[in-house]
């Protein structure tokens, strides 16, 4: 079977078995603060685990994108060097919330692999859960029983807590769960040793493919369980591996799912896949890894420097070193395997077929930049190696392959490969302390200590009013404490609340919980698992009050109206621009907007004032807001809204009209485009590759700008004693222009001057002159002096030291022949540079470095012609 018939046949048979088909969640997270990206099947169904929402249907199967690469599911080292790890992978998955349980996910998960799929039971094992005294949980036997009828005992096998208890966090749902290995060693091997000794071991032969987990418990912050009023099943099942397994492949890359990959990169390359282990390792990294690139530019989240989008830049820089080093790819090349992986999984996932150009694009962007990065790396390694052979020493420190790892994309192996080709080893276990001591800093400031709810009224509904009031009388439902960073706050739960919590790109409402005569602050709102979760520094004395929520309607107001403008330039952006725009990220907050667009190039300025002119056109029509709630997603496409991808939408969603302006969206609106007041554009700029930004301000925020700029031009024209200011400073710097070129002028005859007296007082050195400049001059002046006495006398050796305004600078020029004889500038001054607090570099011939520590200048310049001294 291909990997299309297969992922078709698991879906249809849970289809026969009543349960909804339902799409993939976008795989990068928007709005959970405890996820960047869909690591698991369950994700995007955690509310109906968590009893905050109520599932459309009672079964559901899916095949879901996920991607582990950080935080406690972390594959990424091993993806490439085994056969069967993966960053970006497929989860195929059924589902009951609260409705079967054990027998029927068992029975149905033997009858589609042994009766459809026609999969060998004799090479089937089941692992159960064999209980944990401490939690006084007993041994699944009830899952023991059921696999008695399918398998012997011989194949059944009692798991741990670690590998046969799931749970989805440190606190929450969870339960036991039993597993589905199968043995794919030969039969020889098979009659040598007993597979069930294998099952669990690392053995990438014996492997599990499917999990099924009997969710019935909660997880207390205290550590201890509850049962679940209803218990779910959740299973998921690998779909690399099942198409290894059903393919006959013993690695999950022999299969259909990563062969034309491979091909391509072979192409590319002209190396033979399966010819050589490094070059394996490393066609199976750039195919794997392009996939998780291209799903996640796909879904909304490009390449950065922090948080989601520094996962995925690290991702696409870890496939680039492996194309460089090992299969020498020197020009962008991961850009050029989009068009296969396109054709292979644009029809299940049509998001990465709709938007192949900007992938492209961004990832075209990312490698060159990225190669630049490795050049400098290099020589900088090249460099620090060249300074231990002189200094008869074998090892690179710990810190200098730290700086390589953190700020030129370097994985410690390829620094230690580089070491050892040039006979020098690297001090791993400092290395491995500087990485765990930023690990510490990143896991510190992201530490978040969370408390059990208390529940003052269990089984309360929660309902947001928002849209239509910004003060409701309400009760607390829920609460919790937490601490972060060593502050306490509490998360609050209202019965109903007007208060909009963060998502969609809109900053959280603040406002006021009032119980009597207490004001507890919101200082914060947002969303967690399709809960409206309020931030607060305080509690009600009495909780079970009553207590009334009123949102900082100012705050509101700007939010709204900086949203509104967002559909207004969106529509403005298409209609000039093209229909090519699409939104690719957006923040609106009380202080402005900043929205991202698919566009390959800068906006003009003509451009601009087109989009701003017609957004402020709209604005002055005063549309009212033509607001639909609660309506099929197949209905709101028909009404002209646009789905956006990387977005996950219900089968019911909210319609916003401004005028021809159609939206999706579930954030807070003005109720007429008037409301807007004036929309003005203040910045436009580059994101990356086909993406553009434009930030904006309305209403208030938009006069107070208007009213700087126009201050700021009363102040030019005073300045310049003229009401026609653009001619004044045309004139300004026409003279300045003059004055500039007489200056240099001028300074060219007295650097001649100098140099002449310079040379005058030159020493010798050796078989060369030695001039040595202390004197108050700029890094430019010292560098044109230095060059006009190279220039003048070939064979002298300029070494200067100068403290100009406060700042500590040396420089030093040295001669071809001594050069050639192996002196480097650069090396030295680096050296140097370090009694003062400095860095610095340059060419062999001539370098330069600054400093931080004035008092040490005399010490690096005595440190410097010290170094000369040993050259000469």
């Amino acid at each position: 079977m291909t990997s299309q018939e297969i992922r078709r046949t698991f879906l249809d048979f849970f289809k026969s078995k009543e349960h909804l088909i339902v799409s993939s969640a976008p795989m990068v997270v928007k709005n959970d603060p405890t996820l960047m990206f869909t690591n698991a099947g369950m994700n995007q169904f955690k509310d109906y685990f968590l009893g905050n929402a109520t599932p459309k249907s009672r079964r559901v199967a899916d095949t879901q994108k996920c991607l582990r690469v950080s935080g406690k599911h972390n594959d990424l080292e091993e993806v490439g060097h085994d056969t069967y790890h993966h960053t970006m992978f497929e989860m195929l998955g059924n589902w009951s919330f609260g409705n079967y349980f054990k027998k029927e996910a068992i029975s149905w998960a033997w009858e589609l692999l042994v009766d459809v799929f026609k999969m060998d039971k004799s090479r089937m094992y089941a692992t159960v859960f064999e209980g944990d005294a401490a939690n006084g949980v007993e041994p699944d036997n009830e899952a023991l029983e059921l696999w008695k009828q399918f398998l012997p005992e011989s194949q059944i096998i009692y798991g741990n807590k670690k590998d046969n208890f799931w749970e989805m966090g440190d606190t929450g749902p969870c339960g036991p769960c039993t597993e589905i290995h199968v043995d794919l060693r030969p039969d020889s091997e098979r009659q040598k040793v007993d597979g069930a000794t294998l099952v669990n071991k690392g053995l990438p032969t014996v492997i599990e493919i499917w999990n099924l987990v009997f969710i019935q418990f909660n997880r207390k912050a205290n550590g201890s369980l509850e049962q679940l009023p209803a218990k779910h099943v959740d299973t998921g099942m690998g779909f690399e591996r099942l198409c290894m397994v059903l393919q006959g492949k013993t690695s999950n890359y022999d299969t259909d799912v990563f062969q034309p990959l491979i091909g391509k990169i072979s192409e590319l390359c002209g190396a033979k896949y399966g010819a050589a282990k490094e070059t394996d390792i490393a066609m199976r990294v750039i195919a794997d890894h392009l996939r998780a690139i291209s799903f996640s530019i796909a879904d909304g989240q490009l390449p950065g420097n922090v948080k989601a989008g520094y996962v995925i830049r690290r991702i696409l820089r870890r496939a680039v070193r492996y194309g460089f080093t090992f299969l020498n790819f020197k020009e962008p090349f991961i850009c050029k395997l989009v068009p296969t992986l396109v054709a292979q999984m644009g029809e299940m996932f049509p998001e990465i077929k709709a938007q192949q150009e900007l992938i492209e694009k961004v990832i075209n962007e990312e490698e060159s930049t990225f190669l630049r990065t490795l050049e400098i790396g290099i020589r900088m390694l090249d460099a620090e190696m060249e300074k231990l052979q002189k200094e008869s020493k074998k090892q690179i420190d710990g810190k200098t392959a730290f700086v390589l790892y953190d700020t030129y994309g370097f994985p410690y192996d390829l620094i230690d490969l580089m070491a050892s080709e040039k006979g020098f080893s690297v001090d791993e276990k400092a290395f491995e302390k500087e990485l765990e001591t930023q690990k510490d800093r990143s896991r510190n400031a992201a530490a978040v200590e969370t408390g059990d709810w208390e529940e003052v009224k269990p089984g309360a509904d929660f309902e947001f009013v928002g849209y239509d009031v910004l003060e409701v009388k309400t009760g607390i439902a829920r609460y919790r404490k937490i601490k972060t960073k060593g502050k306490e706050q509490y998360q609050v739960v209202l019965e109903r609340t007007p208060f909009y919590g963060e998502s969609g790109g809109q900053a959280g409402d603040q406002g006021l919980i009032i119980s009597g005569t207490e004001k507890v602050e919101v200082v914060a709102t947002q969303k967690d698992n399709g809960l409206t979760i309020h931030i607060t520094n305080a509690l009600p004395k009495d909780v079970k009050m009553p207590v009334t929520a009123v949102v900082d309607e100012h705050k509101r107001t700007l939010s709204a109206n900086h949203h509104s403008a967002t559909h207004l330039m969106h529509f403005a952006l298409r209609e000039v621009l093209g229909k090519h725009v699409e939104q690719k990220g957006s923040m609106v907050s009380p202080d402005g907007l900043r929205f991202d667009f698919s566009h390959f190039q800068k906006v003009t300025d003509e451009e601009i004032i087109r989009v701003e002119k017609m957004v402020n056109e709209l604005i002055r029509r005063n549309d009212v807001a033509d607001d639909h709630r609660a309506i099929p997603i197949d209905e709101a496409k028909k009404m002209g809204a646009m789905a956006l991808f990387g977005e996950k939408y219900g089968d019911s969603v909210r319609v916003m009209k401004f005028g021809n302006s159609v939206e999706l969206c579930g954030g807070t609106h003005v109720n007429a485009t008037g409301q807007i007041g004036l929309f003005k554009i203040t910045s436009e700029s580059a994101v990356s590759a086909g993406v553009r930004r434009i930030e904006a301000l309305t209403g208030e925020k938009a006069e107070d700008f208007v009213r700087a700029m126009q201050s700021a031009m009363t102040e030019l024209k005073s300045l310049f004693n003229t009401p026609n200011l653009l001619a004044a400073i045309k004139k300004t710097i026409a003279e300045n222009s003059d004055l500039q070129k007489q200056v240099e002028s001028f300074m060219h005859e007295k650097i001649a001057a100098l140099k002449n007296e310079l040379l005058q007082r030159a020493k010798p050195l050796g078989a060369y002159k030695l001039v040595e400049v202390k004197m108050p001059l700029s890094a430019d002046v010292l560098k044109e002096l230095a060059f006009q006495l190279r220039a003048a006398e070939p064979n002298v050796v300029v070494a200067a030291a100068s403290a100009n305004e406060g700042k500590p600078l040396i420089a030093l020029m040295l001669p071809d022949e001594l050069v050639k004889k192996g002196a480097n500038a650069s090396a030295i001054i680096r050296e140097a540079a370090k009694a003062m607090d400095g860095g610095g570099g340059g060419q062999p011939f001539y370098a330069t470095a600054g400093g931080k520590n004035p008092d040490g200048l005399n010490a690096a310049f005595d440190k410097m012609m010290a170094m000369v001294g040993e050259k000469v």
